[in-house]
């Protein structure tokens, strides 16, 4: 195992289950995978989800842990709260760079908002349509 830990942000999870090479390459040399409960969701609200994707979902949730969200993770919490402030990113997007950073992952994401969060490294091997 090469120590790399990763979380995979929404569109990240989308990428992995449409097939990304260069992500399931990345993850594949991963110690540990996770994604946030935000992600879950966020995945399993989207409109026009087949029933091929939710099965997908299912197996991936099998295999990665989903980090909750805690309302007695007081340090999560502050950080949540610290880089929503900081950053102005929003809230969702707060929880998750908070999550991974709490994990000691990188995150796994195409959003470049987050590139504000500098105490976040993240990783982008999805490529974004315009």
């Amino acid at each position: 195992m090469s120590g790399k830990r990763y979380l995979l942000d929404t569109n990240a999870i989308v990428a992995l289950l449409k097939g990304s090479p260069a992500l399931v390459t990345l993850l594949q040399n991963a110690e540990w995978v996770g994604i946030s409960v935000i992600s879950q969701i966020e995945f399993l609200a989207f409109s026009g989800l087949s029933e091929s994707d939710i099965n997908l979902f299912a197996e991936l949730i099998k295999r990665v842990e989903v980090i909750d969200l805690v309302a007695s993770n007081n340090l999560l919490i502050e950080q949540i709260i610290q880089i929503r402030l900081q950053y102005r990113v929003k809230l969702p997007d707060a929880i998750i760079a908070s999550t991974a950073l709490q994990a000691g992952a990188s995150l796994v994401t195409a959003d470049n908002e987050l590139t504000k969060v500098t105490s976040l490294t993240i990783v982008n091997t999805i490529s974004r349509k315009a």
